[in-house]
C-alpha cells in the first residue's frame, strides 16, 4: 500500500471520529464556554480605556521631555 493512501486513510479515519465525537457535546459545556467567552468580551471592552489612558499619557510624558529638552 502506498504511504500517501495510509496517511489519507488515517486522516479520514481521524475526521470521522472528530466529527461524531462533537455532536456529543452536552448542553451545559456549550452554555459553560457561551459564558466564558461573553465574560471574556465584558473584560476586554472594560479594558480598553485602561489602554488608551496608558497610551496617551505615554505620549504626553514623551512631548513634555521632547519640549523641555528644547527649553533648556
Amino acid at each position: 500500500m502506498n504511504i500517501f493512501k495510509k496517511v489519507g486513510l488515517a486522516v479520514a479515519s481521524m475526521v470521522g471520529l472528530v466529527g461524531g465525537a462533537s455532536a456529543a457535546v452536552p448542553v451545559a459545556a456549550t452554555d459553560a464556554i457561551t459564558g466564558i467567552q461573553t465574560d471574556g468580551v465584558a473584560m476586554i471592552e472594560a479594558g480598553w480605556p485602561v489602554v488608551a489612558a496608558l497610551v496617551g499619557g505615554f505620549i504626553l510624558i514623551k512631548l513634555f521631555k521632547k519640549v523641555m529638552g528644547k527649553v533648556s
